[in-house]
C-alpha cells in the first residue's frame, strides 16, 4: 500500500516541493499538490477533502516565501485537531529569501507550541524525506 501525503504550506513560486519530489520514491508515496495555476472553490474543496482523510500526513513546509500569515493558522490546527497525521518544516532560507529575525523567533515559537501537541517538527526537506521514504512513516 502507498504512503499518502499532502504538500501544504508555502506555495506560489516556491520550489520546496519539487526539491522534496527529488528526494522520495514516487512510486512508493502518493503525493497531493495542492498547487495549481487556477485556484478555485472547488480546488479549494479537493484540498480539503485530501487534508481531511484519516489516511494522508499532511506536510506543512514554511519558507520565507510565503506572504500569508494563514500558515501559521494552519499549521497550529493540524497540529492541535490531528499531531499523529501532522509533520512541520520551517526553513528559515528559500528562495533567495530569509526570515527576519523577529519571523524566525515566532516561527521557532510556532514549531514548540506543535510539538507540544505532538505534531512531528523536522528541520530540513531531507529530515522529511528520511521520515516519509521510512519505516517511521507510521510513527509520525
Amino acid at each position: 500500500m502507498k504512503k499518502k501525503v499532502n504538500l501544504l504550506g508555502t506555495c506560489g513560486a516556491s520550489g520546496w516541493r519539487k526539491e522534496l519530489m527529488n528526494r522520495i520514491d514516487l512510486n512508493k508515496i502518493d503525493v497531493f499538490n495542492p498547487v495549481v495555476s487556477d485556484w478555485t472553490p472547488k480546488r479549494e474543496n479537493i484540498e480539503d477533502k485530501r487534508k481531511a482523510d484519516p489516511g494522508r500526513i499532511n506536510l506543512f513546509v514554511i519558507t520565507p516565501e510565503t506572504p500569508s500569515l494563514y500558515s501559521a493558522s494552519e499549521v497550529t490546527a493540524a497540529s492541535i485537531l490531528e499531531p499523529q497525521r501532522t509533520m512541520i518544516c520551517v526553513l528559515a532560507e528559500a528562495g533567495g529569501k530569509k526570515f527576519e529575525k523577529h519571523e524566525a523567533e515566532e516561527w521557532e515559537k510556532i514549531k514548540q507550541d506543535c510539538k507540544k501537541s505532538g505534531a512531528k517538527i523536522c528541520l530540513d526537506l531531507d529530515e522529511v524525506a528520511d521520515i516519509l521514504m521510512g519505516d517511521d512513516y507510521g510513527k509520525i
